[in-house]
């Protein structure tokens, strides 16, 4: 008993509470309780259980007096608006609290007794109300039940209802306007207006343009929707605006409409008349009769409507009086016969009505009286064999002092050229069209003809081209016999001749010039270097002498062209005795080497 609240009686063993308990402090107690036996030492003890049984003397309470809580007016019934909360310290049912609305200012919301959660039980869209007030109280079930109002205490709950940004704005003003091209910087072009039926800031709305202002030729205030221009305007650059507007907001999320604004440009005559061209120029047959249509010439105006009607005039000038201008349509006809010889080029003015002027100049077409001529009567020229096909070998021209396709020249081959040339039918160039071999042939002779291209009687010069085909060194030398034997009688006297190789080359000059050479100088034996003759040097050493000598027959080109033959020597007694030393030769030869190479 630490807190002193119970005694005993020392005689009797009766227990009994010494102050007021409390349930809430302390719900049970246990005492030890010890007996004595008079004044011996004898002792024994017990526990002594109390329960404190709970009695209804606390009232619910609630943590605050007062609560706020914000909704949106488009909650939808059934929404939990509030969870009122009160505690009651007693126990059981005197601690069981239930819940209800003492007063309240619309038949919009209910609470549930037993959780507290104050609901919705119809929308408030359309309450012009914008806060509720709540009187919340709590009750215990005990019996008698306390309730918080005996300890003035109930809960006072500010329901606020919100605007939902659930309107966009809509556009009241027209989408079309009109503006006249020369208005100053800053004219009022459009009041640019849109609704929005939100409450504060959902219904503030500014103005915007998304798209559409091409060289940013307007302003828009934001907050007022004034469009005003910011440049100068031109109707003949452009006529129409599709401005896309937008209206938005300041809702969280913001809403927001659009709107294509489309501004005409109205014109004012600004423009001056312009000819297509500055200058016409166009030809015409002479001898032809009066009224022969010239050219028609034609002028615009960016102006629109009657600011855009033309009249044309031929201005006075030198020869004017020989034509008309229709003065609606542009159209010049001739009001007399020309004559080419007496005037060939004529220089008109025309002026539509307002200040442009253009220049027409006219010539007097020419008959086809001239041939094409070329420089030459004969052309001469070399080309070598080697010349890859399709190589131009000669560039011939033709002029012709005619104008038109009178003076257009056109070339072409009269004669076989054993298809080794062609010619280009526009350029002139002569080409070939395949390998050229000097020694197949050497020289080519054909003609060429230029013709005009007149319509009516074409005029045309034929030339003669001669091509002299030169020689490269392009063929080998060749060996008549290869290989050569030679049977020398043992004794044979020095000096003496015994075998000659001949070998041709068809090439020309030095291309086919030959020499002779001994691949391995011999002592025994020499060449000549033109004739091919072998000459015994020295005597033979025995009547069973053979060898074999390795010839070269090489051309003088720039770059020498060789062939080898092998040359047999040996006496007669050996003239059936000869073989060779080894059934089988091998030999190793480097890549790339020399022509003529042992």
């Amino acid at each position: 008993d630490p807190h002193g609240e119970f005694s005993i009686d020392p005689q009797f063993g009766i227990i009994r509470t010494k102050k007021q308990l409390d349930h809430e402090t302390q719900s049970s107690v246990v005492l030890t309780v010890q007996s004595q036996l008079g004044n011996s030492s004898v002792y024994s003890s017990t526990q002594v259980n109390i329960s404190v049984i709970d009695i209804n003397d606390n009232s619910p309470v609630f943590r605050t007096k007062s609560d706020k809580v914000t909704i949106s007016h488009t909650q939808p019934p059934g929404t939990a608006v509030y969870i009122a909360h009160a505690e009651d310290k007693d126990s059981g049912l005197n601690g069981a609290v239930k819940y209800s609305i003492a007063s309240k200012q619309s038949n919009a919301f209910s609470i549930d007794p037993s959780l507290g959660v104050v609901n919705l039980t119809r929308t408030v869209f359309a309450d012009k109300q914008q806060e509720y007030t709540l009187h919340v109280v709590a009750e215990d079930c005990g019996s008698p039940p306390l309730t918080s109002l005996l300890m003035l205490d109930s809960l006072a709950v500010k329901v606020v209802i919100l605007d939902t940004n659930d309107n966009s704005p809509n556009f009241t003003s027209s989408s079309l306007s009109y503006v006249m091209e020369d208005v100053e910087v800053g004219f009022l072009v459009h009041h640019i207006i849109a609704k929005d039926p939100d409450e504060g800031r959902n219904g503030q709305v500014t103005y915007h343009i998304l798209s559409g202002n091409e060289n940013k030729a307007f302003v828009l205030d934001k907050i007022t929707g004034l469009l005003t221009t910011a440049q100068f305007l031109d109707r003949e650059i452009q006529e129409c605006y599709s401005l896309t507007v937008m209206a938005l907001d300041d809702g969280s999320p913001a809403l927001s409409a659009t709107q294509v604004l489309t501004i005409v440009v109205l014109d004012v005559n600004d423009e001056t008349p312009m000819f297509t061209k500055q200058l016409y120029e166009t030809a015409v047959r002479e001898n032809e009769d009066p009224g022969e249509f010239v050219i028609k010439v034609e002028a615009v105006d960016r102006d629109a409507g009657l600011n855009s009607l033309l009249w044309y005039e031929v201005l006075p000038g030198t020869g004017y009086e020989k034509f008309k201008m229709n003065s609606s349509s542009g159209e010049l006809v001739t009001t007399a016969s020309l004559d080419r010889e007496t005037q060939e080029i004529f220089s008109i003015k025309g002026s539509p009505s307002r200040s442009s002027t253009a220049q027409l100049y006219l010539t007097v077409l020419d008959e086809n009286d001239h041939s094409p001529l070329f420089a030459k009567t004969q052309y001469q020229i070399s080309v070598t064999e080697d010349l890859e096909e399709g190589s131009v070998i000669l560039d011939l021209y033709a002029a012709d002092e005619d104008d038109g396709l009178n003076g257009e020249v056109m070339y072409s081959l009269i004669d076989d050229t054993f298809g080794a040339f062609a010619i280009n039918s526009v350029t002139g160039s002569i080409i070939t069209t395949k390998a050229l071999d000097r020694e197949t042939k050497s020289q080519y002779t054909f003609r060429v003809v230029a013709s005009d291209c007149s319509t009516h009687l074409p005029r045309s010069t034929t030339v003669s081209v001669v091509v002299h085909v030169d020689d490269v060194n392009d063929n080998d030398p060749i060996f008549l016999q290869n290989p050569i034997r030679a049977f020398v009688p043992a004794e044979t006297p020095v000096n003496e001749t015994v075998a000659t190789v001949r070998a041709e080359d068809v090439d020309l000059g030095s291309n086919g010039a030959i020499v002779f050479n001994l691949v391995i100088a011999e002592p025994v034996f020499q060449i000549g270097v033109k004739t091919g003759d072998i000459i015994l040097r020295e005597p033979l050493a025995s009547k069973d002498f053979s060898t074999q000598l390795l010839v070269t027959a090489s051309d003088q080109g720039v770059s020498p062209r060789t062939a080898t033959a092998m040359v047999i020597i040996f006496t007669e007694e050996q003239e059936e005795e000869i073989s060779f030393s080894h059934s089988l030769y091998e030999a190793s030869v480097p890549e790339n080497s020399a022509a003529g190479g042992h």
